[in-house]
């Protein structure tokens, strides 16, 4: 295993049955000489610096059912909200006093009779803050879409895979939603010129060693710019309510093997928990 990891530092690459291998044997030596070897190459890329964004969750309406999300358009349990612009702006605006230059706007994924507010919404903010970067994190939209925004200063744009593999994101998502209209998004958005961020779940329902690897080897070849990735958590209100949890300790291991998969690419602290 460790000949793998050294070839992984080195080469960026491995074939997905080598990345495999590497899921199925995390001993304790392992670990520890992978988490080592992530340590110096992130401290070798940023030193000890940590970038600090703001988060804008702006509404937690959602035209999708996927399976395991808390704010799925189903649960009616839910009690929903929705920013107005100004309340994003003073959000903006505080967060600029206290010294954050990119703001996320988050939340679930709308009709797009709500792009035209988006669109206003993020030109508003360029034009009040141009020094600030801007990330969105909106779910799927068209190319058209996706060019406005970018063209009203939308630097960068947030949009999980979920899963690599088609049959393990068929289980998590309705028949309505698909895998490859979610795979055109993020080529689309990379296309248009966004720094672009995907991710997936750690332990989520019907989730293999497979579907592990083969997200590890979408992320080495799609190459993104940031990649978050968490730990799967059950929600009472969704069908996977019963289902564990994914594990702090299946998540770090991987965000190790990011690391090294590409050693510039940017790993939320919130899941990677300040360590690589």
């Amino acid at each position: 295993m460790k000949n793998l990891i050294d070839r992984l530092h080195s080469e960026r690459s491995l074939s997905a049955e080598e990345y495999k291998a590497l899921l199925l044997c995390q001993d304790a030596d392992t670990l520890k000489y992978l988490q080592e070897q992530a340590r110096e190459v992130s401290l070798e890329q940023f030193g000890n610096r940590v970038f600090i964004r703001g988060l804008i969750e702006i509404t937690n309406h959602c035209r999708n059912n996927c399976y395991y999300c808390g704010i799925r358009k189903g649960n009616q349990s839910v009690l929903r909200y929705e920013l107005t612009r100004e309340d994003i702006l003073e959000c903006c605006r505080e967060g600029y006093t206290l010294g954050f230059r990119t703001f996320v706007l988050q939340g679930g994924e709308t009709s797009s009779v709500k792009d035209d507010f988006i669109l206003e919404t993020v030109t508003a903010i360029h034009r009040e803050f141009p020094d600030c970067a801007i990330t969105l994190s909106l779910g799927e939209k068209s190319h058209e879409t996706y060019e406005h925004f970018f063209r009203a200063g939308a630097n960068r744009y947030l949009l999980r895979h979920e899963t690599a593999n088609r049959e393990h994101y068929e289980k998590l998502h309705p028949k309505e939603m698909s895998f490859d209209n979610r795979m055109e998004c993020l080529q689309n958005l990379k296309e248009i010129g966004y720094q672009v961020g995907c991710g997936f779940m750690v332990g989520s329902p019907y989730q293999t060693s497979e579907c592990l690897a083969e997200d590890l080897k979408f992320i080495e070849e799609f190459s993104p710019h940031m990649c978050g990735i968490g730990p799967f958590i059950s929600q009472k209100d969704t069908e996977f309510k019963d289902q564990p949890s994914g594990t702090m300790e299946q998540t770090v291991y991987l965000l190790s093997l990011i690391r090294l998969i590409k050693n510039n690419i940017l790993l939320p602290a919130t899941t990677a928990l300040g360590t690589i």
